[in-house]
């Protein structure tokens, strides 16, 4: 998508579609500055547990959530 849109991101999860790393970034990004409501982002979660992610787009948020704040060295190195 090159304007996103929040509602979208959530319909096509909503449908059973899979999401590119790009939506999930702008969703959770658009989040975090507030630019997406609580309301959007619970239909997001919703979609995402009836329908399923896939293991790109777990990762994708996985990466996208973690770079979203702070974080620590544990010491040790994962691979």
């Amino acid at each position: 998508m090159s304007r996103w849109d929040a509602r979208a991101i959530v319909a096509t999860k909503r449908d059973g579609r899979r999401l590119s790393d790009d939506d999930i970034k702008a969703l959770v990004n658009g989040y975090m500055k507030g630019d997406v409501p609580d309301t959007v982002v619970a239909a997001f979660l919703m979609a995402c547990v009836l329908r399923g992610m896939d293991v790109d787009e777990t990762l994708a948020l996985t990466k996208v959530m973690v770079e979203s704040g702070e974080t620590m060295r544990l010491g040790y190195r994962v691979e």
